[in-house]
């Protein structure tokens, strides 16, 4: 099975396919078998972290997959108690992935009260500059944490990758990303498994209806008729599928307009002033 890959552009160059597959609460095992599958698929866009302790069996999958590397867009990040040295914690990530860089590295999170993530970003400037991640950004920051990053860095990070659904839009910090030139990436697109969307919002099930398609396809095609780069997690190989069937509907203005009103600004994942954990 193949699908059409669309690229969003970066604001360093770099395209980053738009719909990938996440890796979040896979073992090794597990993460290889959905890597594997994904990959065979047609998914080029692989998201995965040191916190997630998988990335040996997504590295493996990539090496075993016959793909070629340049075509496959890979993200690791950086745990918090790590961003005192980021250059040792991407090196330990590299020899996991066997790999010698990877297409974008993250700060996981802010963790303020660490007072470490301004320093983790020059020190990831450093590691874009010695070539082990062709593109560098963030992940949970808040505005104040972007302010903060610029007040010391002419480097504008890629994208932020937060937490977001149809429950919560994250519009005003979307809309500081858009005058900064930094890309949004949603993760948790469906409620990270915390909230059923069809009965949070039963009007998704009209929509779903509507369209011919199953609730969760409706909202990964809101996401990228949002201009945001999505990467649902799933265990499960017929879901990778689902996940991909986008690409032959389109939501018109007047439902993209009704999803845009479910917004309740509830968050089912951890608040970024709150991720301060080792």
């Amino acid at each position: 099975m193949a699908f059409p890959i669309e690229f969003i552009t970066l604001n360093d160059g770099t395209r980053i396919p738009q719909l990938g597959v996440g890796t979040y609460r896979l073992d090794d095992n597990a993460a290889y078998e959905i890597v594997t599958d994904a990959l065979e698929i047609g998914y080029r866009h692989i998201d995965t972290a040191a916190l997630y302790h998988n990335e040996e069996g997504v590295g493996r999958a990539i090496r075993e997959s016959g793909v070629p590397r340049d075509e496959i867009f890979v993200t690791t990040k950086l745990w918090n108690g790590d961003q005192p040295h980021a250059r040792e914690a991407l090196g330990k990530s590299l020899d996991k992935l066997g790999l010698d860089h990877v297409d974008l590295y993250l700060i996981h999170w802010p963790a303020p009260a660490r007072g470490t993530y301004v320093d983790a970003w020059q020190q990831l400037e450093a590691l874009r500059a010695d070539g082990l991640t062709t593109s560098i950004g963030v992940s949970n920051f808040l505005e104040e944490h972007l302010d903060a990053l610029a007040a010391v860095s002419d480097t504008v990070p890629v994208l932020n990758q937060v937490e977001l659904h149809p429950l919560l839009q994250q519009t005003e910090l979307r809309e500081v990303h858009a005058a900064r030139g930094i890309a949004t990436e949603s993760w948790g697109p469906l409620g990270h498994g915390s909230v059923d969307m069809g009965t949070e919002i039963p009007a998704l099930t009209n929509l779903a209806e509507k369209y011919g398609k199953s609730i969760v396809q409706v909202i990964l095609r809101w996401h990228l008729q949002e201009g945001l780069i999505v990467f649902p997690k799933t265990s499960s190989k017929e879901r990778l599928v689902e996940n991909v069937a986008l690409f032959d509907f389109e939501i018109d203005n007047a439902d993209m307009d009704e999803i845009r009103g479910f917004d309740r600004g509830t968050r089912v994942g951890a608040h970024p002033l709150e991720g301060n954990w080792d």
